[in-house]
């Protein structure tokens, strides 16, 4: 006969065991603060806020920038680069790498930690891969709490690595304050075709693998997306989008998209741009919440959960007009509530 084993149900870390191990820079309570926060468990999501409330004095200090990319731009290659170089710099850099997940299964690959093996052997970074949960916007849900946390442990270039490209990208846009885009020659068609999607809400635009016998192509390539880039709107105002081409081989360009990238922030600082995106990135995030809490609070509400297979055979029948069937759902929702 086998013996059954029983497990010791974890003590939950005390909050304030959180916050002084994250204001202490301590990584690993960073990670289980983040797990924390990523948790769908009430308690775990009351902690959570919480923790966040504790910790919002030491946010808003950081640079936080979005990076997406066209298939087989090398985003992880070149984010190991660039965060190599600017821990060099003396920053401190947390890459947020977002991996697709399954949406039948909810599971996620969670690889970029081993692609971005000499950056994460870095005293001064921190790669946190969170699965993406079938979020169109190629962002976790908990990405801005996840960005305050990171903050708050004293990271101050916040780097957010978002899946593939497309129109959804506009989520990524909301959280961070510069924008970048990774493509490779040979793209620009599948870019014309997007500009209105992708190129319109990019704040600088980076070919990379120009190094050797591609590296002419790449220089050319950067050239025709800086014409084209005059003809669009502006992502931020009073900023000029610009393309610029690197080697995250060679390093060559490196230098010279981290001056944009300052020059970006100390002018949209000057102009008050930064201040404002700020605060409108701050009420996006509280109307986010407001729908996503009350999604979940509708779903879970045992009558909606009880009635809603019913109503749903009645409308796929065409026995039930879907606004009537709406009306029926919100009705049992809120008289309920009340």
């Amino acid at each position: 006969m086998v013996a059954k084993r029983f497990h010791k149900k974890k003590k939950p870390i005390p909050i304030q065991e959180y916050v002084e191990g994250i204001k202490a820079g301590d990584r690993t309570i960073l990670a289980k603060a983040i797990t924390l926060i990523e948790s769908n468990n009430l308690d775990h999501f009351r902690a959570g806020q919480q923790l966040l409330q504790e910790i919002l004095p030491l946010t808003g200090k950081s640079m936080r920038i979005g990076i997406t990319g066209v298939p087989g731009a090398g985003k992880s290659t070149f984010i190991e680069r660039f965060g190599t170089e600017l821990c060099k710099m003396g920053k401190k850099v947390a890459v947020l790498a977002i991996d697709p997940s399954s949406t039948l299964s909810q599971g996620s690959i969670l690889g970029d930690k081993t692609r971005m093996e000499k950056l994460s052997r870095e005293e001064n970074a921190f790669i946190r891969p969170s699965p993406s949960g079938g979020n169109l916007g190629g962002v976790h849900r908990k990405t801005r709490e996840t960005i305050l946390l990171c903050e708050a442990a004293g990271f101050d270039m916040i780097l957010v690595e978002t899946v593939g490209v497309g129109q959804s990208e506009v989520d990524v846009r909301t959280m961070v304050d510069m924008f970048l885009l990774l493509t490779i020659t040979g793209a620009g068609d599948d870019l014309q075709g997007m500009k209105k999607g992708i190129m319109e809400l990019v704040d600088a635009i980076i070919v990379t693998k120009a190094d050797g016998d591609n590296k002419e192509k790449a220089l050319k390539t950067r050239n025709e997306y800086n014409q084209i880039l005059r003809l669009l709107k502006q992502a931020t105002d009073g900023w000029g989008t610009k393309a610029v081409a690197c080697s995250s081989i060679t390093g060559e360009g490196i230098n010279e998209i981290w001056e944009l990238i300052t020059k970006f922030f100390a002018d949209t600082k000057k102009s008050g741009v930064f201040y404002t995106r700020r605060r409108e990135q701050t009420i996006d995030w509280l109307i986010t919440s407001i729908k996503e809490r009350l999604e979940q609070s509708f779903f879970q509400h045992e009558l909606v959960k009880e009635q809603l297979p019913i109503v749903k055979r009645n409308v796929e029948k065409g026995k039930l007009p879907v606004s009537i069937a709406v009306e029926n759902l919100l009705s049992a929702y809120f008289n309920q509530e009340h």
